[in-house]
């Protein structure tokens, strides 16, 4: 049996978009840093409309492994409407607020994902994917959390 844990056991396609997926979250953190007020504030909004998005994307994600499977249940579907939920509750507060929502969030569905994979029902090499992305992402957030912090 191949060894599943490493980058290498990613299919190339979800390897080279899933990463390329972190560039709008780099982008708006470096945004963030460097942009003078009020250009910081753009960055700041296009870091949590991004983060709504793909929180629902990863939502998506288990919707579509419960309809492969077949095993349609309210607690599968109903974790996968949650991160949709919490993108969306992170773009109605404050905006310190909902950075640390999504910080949140993409732990959250991470450990999902981890459940996921443990259950048989996400392939094995989607954890080797998942960590560095969703480290990554987390890590952006954190740092335009902290690009507020000290420029305000």
């Amino acid at each position: 049996m191949a060894d599943k844990s490493n980058l290498a056991a990613v299919p190339r396609p979800a390897l080279v978009l899933g990463f390329a997926g972190l560039l709008p979250f780099l982008a708006a953190s470096l945004g963030l840093w460097l942009a003078d007020y009020p250009d910081s504030l753009a960055a700041l909004d296009i870091q949590l409309a991004y983060g709504a998005v793909i929180l629902s994307f990863m939502g998506a994600v288990h919707w579509g492994l419960a309809l492969g499977d077949g095993e349609i249940s309210y607690r599968r579907l109903g974790w996968s409407v949650v991160p949709a939920l919490l993108g969306w509750l992170a773009l109605l507060l404050n905006p310190v607020y909902g950075l640390l929502l999504m910080v949140l969030g993409f732990a959250g569905v991470y450990f999902g994902d981890l459940r996921a994979i443990a259950a048989g029902n996400a392939p094995a090499w989607y954890r080797a994917l998942r960590r560095p992305l969703t480290l990554i992402v987390i890590a952006s957030l954190a740092s335009s959390y902290g690009a507020l912090a000290i420029k305000v």
